[in-house]
C-alpha cells in the first residue's frame, strides 16, 4: 500500500516518478514567485492575527512530530528547531536528509522561525520530531511503517502528530497495526492530524490514516473561504484549514502551494499554540476546544461532509477566550462534540486576560479578511497531488479507479 503525500507542485504527469511502492504527499506547489522572501508572502499568518497569537503563545514547550520524508534541519528558518528524529523503516536513511522537500516545507509550516527569508511557522517556539517513513516496496508496507513512526513519535516526547501522508483506494482491513498505534498513541496522551488527501475531484475515496478512528482527519480550504476543490471530502473530515496559496519551497525557488498536508500543518500549529498555553489540558480538551471554536458551516449538518466541525481559530481561544475544555478522558472526536457555539470558559478566559492587548470582539474580528474563519462549502473535492524527488506532479486518481462521490455542503460563518 503506497503512501500518498498532500503537497505537490503543478507539472506534467510525465514528471511522475515512484519511490519504491510509492509514497505520495498531500499538496500542490504553482510557479515560483518572484520574491524569495517567503514570510513576506504568507498572508494567512495576518489573516490568523498571528502577530496578536504570538504574544499569548508561540507554541513553547510543544513538540510535533513530522511524520513524512524528512525534515532538513539545515534549512535557515529550522536551525535549533528540529530534534534527532528517525527513519522509520527496515532500510533507514538519515531522517535529516529529505530530498524530497516535503517534509521540510511542513515543519517549517509549523515550527519555522523565518530567519534567511524563510517560512515563518505557525508555533515558532515549538519543535520538530522527525520521522521519516518512505515506503519503498520491498522491505516496508504501509501499515507497520506507520505504526513504528507513530509509537516512536509520542515514545519521544511528541503530543502532537502531523501526517501529511496518506494513501487510498483500499481499506482499513490493511492497518491493524497502525490502528492499534493510532489507539496507543491517544492513551498516551497525544493528538493525531492527519492530512485527508487531494482527490475529492477525482475518486474522493476515503484515505488512510485520516479515516482511522481517532485520527482528526483535516481538509483545506481556500483563500476566498470556499472548500478547496481538490480536498477530499467524507467521513474523515474532522477539522480544515487554510490550504491554497501557501508559499513553499521550490528546490532553490518560492512557490505557491496548495493542498491538504498544508491545511493539516497548520492544524498541528494551532494545536500546538493552544497546548503551549494550557500545558495541564489533556489531548482532548486541546481538540474539544479546536471543535469548538471553529468557524462552523452556516448550511447543513454538523460535522459537514466538507468541513468537518469547522475551520481552525486558533485565536478565539488565545485571545478571545472561548472554548470550554470540559471532560479530560472523554474523546470529542468520537462523541462527536463540538457542534454547538461554547461558552468562554475560566482557565480560557484567564488565557484573554493575560494577553498584552484586550481581546478582539466579535464586531472587530469580522472587519478583518480572517481567511481561517470565512470558509464556504462549495461542494467542491480533491485533486490529488504527488510530491516526488526533486519534482512535483498532479495525478489523476488514485491507485485505483473509484467513482467520484460528491456532496453538497454548507457555508462557514465569519467569526
Amino acid at each position: 500500500m503506497p503512501f500518498q503525500k498532500y503537497g505537490a507542485r503543478r507539472r506534467s504527469l510525465s514528471a511522475l516518478a515512484t519511490v519504491g511502492a510509492g509514497l505520495m504527499a498531500v499538496g500542490g506547489i504553482a510557479p515560483a514567485a518572484a520574491a524569495q522572501d517567503i514570510s513576506s508572502q504568507q498572508w494567512y499568518l495576518q489573516d490568523m492575527q498571528a502577530d496578536d497569537m504570538w504574544k499569548v503563545s508561540k507554541g513553547k514547550g510543544v513538540t510535533v512530530a513530522v511524520i513524512d520524508t524528512g525534515v532538513k534541519a539545515s534549512l535557515p528558518e529550522l536551525r535549533g528547531q528540529v530534534l534527532p528524529g528517525t527513519d522509520a523503516s527496515k532500510s533507514p536513511t538519515d531522517v535529516h536528509n529529505d530530498e524530497d522537500g516535503h517534509g521540510t516545507n511542513m515543519a517549517a509550516l509549523i515550527a519555522g522561525t523565518g530567519s534567511g527569508g524563510g517560512i515563518q511557522g505557525l508555533a515558532p517556539e515549538s519543535k520538530i520530531l522527525p520521522i521519516k517513513a518512505i515506503v519503498d516496496g520491498k522491505t516496508d508496507a504501509a501499515d507497520p511503517l506507520l505504526a513504528r513512526a507513530i509509537k516512536y513519535a509520542v515514545d519521544h516526547g511528541a503530543r502532537v502528530l502531523n501526517i501529511s501522508l496518506g494513501t487510498g483506494g483500499t481499506s482499513s482491513m490493511y492497518f491493524t497495526k497502525a490502528k492499534a498505534a493510532v489507539k496507543y498513541a491517544i492513551n498516551k496522551g497525544a493528538l493525531i492530524f492527519a492530512a485527508t488527501g487531494n482527490s475529492g475531484d477525482k475518486d474522493n475515496f476515503p484515505e488512510y490514516p485520516s479515516s482511522l478512528s481517532g485520527v482528526v482527519g483535516v481538509g483545506a480550504i481556500t483563500r476566498d473561504g470556499k472548500t478547496a476543490k481538490f480536498s477530499t471530502s467524507g467521513d474523515q473530515v474532522g477539522l480544515v484549514a487554510i490550504g491554497d496559496e501557501i508559499p513553499t519551497h521550490c528546490g532553490n525557488k518560492v512557490c505557491s502551494s496548495r493542498g491538504t498536508s498544508q491545511a493539516t500543518a497548520i492544524t498541528s500549529a494551532s494545536a500546538a499554540l493552544i497546548w503551549s498555553k494550557h500545558p495541564k489540558w489533556t489531548n482532548n480538551q486541546v481538540l474539544r476546544v479546536m471543535m469548538q471554536t471553529a468557524a462552523k458551516p452556516k448550511t447543513g449538518d454538523v460535522p459537514s461532509s466538507y468541513l468537518g466541525y469547522g475551520s481552525v481559530r486558533p485565536r478565539k481561544v488565545l485571545l478571545d477566550g472561548e472554548g470550554d475544555p470540559g471532560p479530560a478522558n472523554t474523546n470529542p472526536l468520537l462523541a462527536r462534540e463540538g457542534a454547538t457555539k461554547p461558552k468562554p470558559s475560566e482557565s480560557a478566559s484567564k488565557a484573554a486576560g493575560n494577553a498584552s492587548q484586550p481581546p478582539a470582539s466579535d464586531e472587530q474580528a469580522a472587519k478583518k479578511p480572517v481567511a481561517e474563519a470565512k470558509a464556504k462549502d462549495d461542494g467542491g473535492n480533491t485533486t490529488l497531488w504527488v510530491a516526488l524527488g526533486a519534482g512535483v506532479v498532479v495525478v489523476a486518481g488514485a491507485a485505483v479507479a473509484f467513482t467520484v462521490v460528491r456532496r453538497r455542503g454548507g457555508t462557514m460563518a465569519r467569526p
